[in-house]
């Protein structure tokens, strides 16, 4: 059965889809961006800032399916200016290292994209095991 995933820990959703879906023992989340959960904004910054924002959300909405960051088998990476990939893989890196559990990272696809939902530079979206 298909259970919709919600948090007040990660942004609320801005159109008619779920934060994630959870299915049997698998999870899938909708794409992350940057934006501060408590007040609804994009979170100040440069690219990195964003990174580390959009982590974090995917990181609570991971918890609150029942996941985590070590269970990723796969993410997809939408980044405007792939010119900044160096610094979103860096942050990536160090933040799959830091609370995923080893060096066995996700497997992943990045693409670059014109446009992000409400300017956010960056945007990741997960699937994961429970």
């Amino acid at each position: 059965m298909k259970e919709s995933i919600t948090t007040a820990k990660a942004p609320s959703a801005i159109g008619p889809y779920s934060q994630a879906i959870r299915m049997g023992d698998w999870l899938f989340t909708s794409g992350q961006i940057a934006l501060n959960p408590a007040t609804g904004e994009m979170v100040a910054g440069d690219v990195k800032a964003q990174t580390r924002q959009v982590l974090e959300n995917l990181k609570a909405v991971l918890e609150a399916g029942g996941s985590k960051l070590s269970n990723v088998l796969k993410t997809t990476v939408f980044v405007m200016d792939l010119g900044q990939f160096a610094t979103i893989n860096a942050e990536y890196e160090s933040f799959f290292k830091e609370f995923g559990g080893g060096a066995a990272f996700p497997s992943r696809s990045t693409v670059q994209v014109s446009a992000l939902p409400r300017g956010s530079l960056v945007e990741i979206e997960a699937i994961a095991k429970i």
